[in-house]
């Protein structure tokens, strides 16, 4: 079962599953082609630093520190595939515009710093201006997790959409898709 939508049946260059690369974090040295190809270490460093960051951001306090955020985006732009790029608000010529990846990798951040929440997926579409709108799958912790803990999702998702990347979010569509016991 894919653990991330998002990577589910995407290919390395080389023609490894990315999926296959996550269910083997740990196994990287078992497999020769994956110990000696450069885009499967590649994507193998991707993904612990990734595992690395958010085992970090959840023992963190709500406001991650400087060196945890450089640790998340340095992943974040690690990622091989770009999607579609959003406009960015800027008083300069020729505007700045950022990946839909990595406004949803900040988004699924914002989610997770909520106790017994964790973001599973999270899709970012672009509307006219600056706005967007964001479809968030959630696992919560069974059974003390509450709608106050899915509100505060709310509050956060669109406070760090504003505060981090400047963008407004128009339409926020929370599904709570798998249960956890914690």
């Amino acid at each position: 079962m894919a653990m991330n939508p998002a990577t589910q049946g995407y290919a390395l260059p080389c023609g490894r599953d990315m999926e296959q690369l996550w269910e083997r974090l740990e196994e990287l040295g078992n497999d020769p082609h994956e110990r000696d190809c450069p885009h499967c270490r590649a994507a193998h460093g991707s993904l612990q630093l990734l595992c690395e960051a958010t085992a970090e951001l959840r023992h963190d306090t709500p406001a991650p520190s400087q060196d945890l955020t450089s640790r998340i985006m340095a992943a974040v732009r690690a990622e091989v595939r770009r999607r579609e790029l959003l406009p960015l608000p800027t008083h300069e010529p020729g505007g700045a515009r950022i990946s839909e990846r990595v406004v949803a990798a900040i988004l699924r951040f914002a989610a997770d710093t909520v106790p017994g929440v964790r973001a599973r997926h999270c899709r970012v579409m672009a509307r006219p201006g600056t706005k967007v709108e964001v479809e968030m799958e959630l696992a919560v912790r069974y059974p003390d997790t509450t709608g106050a803990a899915l509100n505060l999702v709310r509050e956060r998702v669109p406070a760090a959409a504003g505060a981090r990347i400047g963008v407004e979010v128009a339409r926020l569509d929370v599904s709570v898709t798998d249960l956890y016991d914690g």
